[in-house]
């Protein structure tokens, strides 16, 4: 690990070393592992769309889960790990979500019984600016859930705390059963990013 004036960098964690050592391209997967362990949010014959899927971790974990009695659709501006070997029937659309290209795509490869987005925006330092960039990306997750996710569908989707997103809570409760709102372990003390988990979508 690469160090600086004797101090660890940022990826020198254990969370980070842990998924070098199980095979997973980044330290993500552990958030998504808590997630399902608490809330059972993966199922075995799931059609998945994984929204901002690069390097592939959650892929990755959620096809050792579905097997292949289900299918991951990815989606990502940057391809996938190479190192990363899916045993899931998988595709892989490179694209922004905001182009009506790939919303097509996605569409058209749906309908979804899950959801998963651990999509963040790129951020500037400027929390004001980074929690709307956050809050637009979660607002275009919403609208391709409403065009791919099956009845009964769930949702994980990451949002940074603060600006407007208890406003992403408040319309996710007018969507699915249930809304859950939960930051694992796994995610860095000083992050302000939690999930919201939404279950059981079209019976509000």
């Amino acid at each position: 690990m690469k160090k600086k004036g004797g101090h660890k960098t940022w990826n020198d964690d254990l969370y980070t070393r842990l998924a070098k050592q199980k095979g997973y391209p980044a330290r993500s997967v552990f958030k998504l592992e808590e997630i399902q362990k608490k809330f059972s949010i993966i199922k075995t014959n799931d059609s998945i769309l994984d929204i901002g899927s690069a390097p592939g971790s959650w892929t990755l974990y959620a096809s050792q889960i579905i097997k292949k009695s289900g299918k991951i659709v990815g989606i990502d501006i940057n391809p996938p790990d190479k190192a990363i070997s899916i045993g899931s029937p998988y595709q892989f659309i490179r694209g922004n979500i905001f182009d009506d290209d790939s919303f097509d795509k996605m569409i058209k490869s749906g309908p979804y019984s899950l959801i998963l987005s651990d999509a963040a925006p790129s951020t500037t330092g400027d929390s004001l600016v980074d929690t709307a960039r956050s809050y637009d990306l979660a607002i275009r997750i919403l609208a391709i859930a409403g065009e791919s996710l099956q009845k009964n569908g769930n949702l994980v989707i990451k949002i940074f705390q603060g600006g407007d997103s208890a406003d992403i809570l408040s319309r996710m409760k007018k969507l699915f059963a249930s809304v859950k709102a939960y930051k694992p372990s796994a995610t860095r003390k000083k992050s302000i990013e939690t999930y919201y988990i939404g279950f059981n979508y079209g019976n509000p």
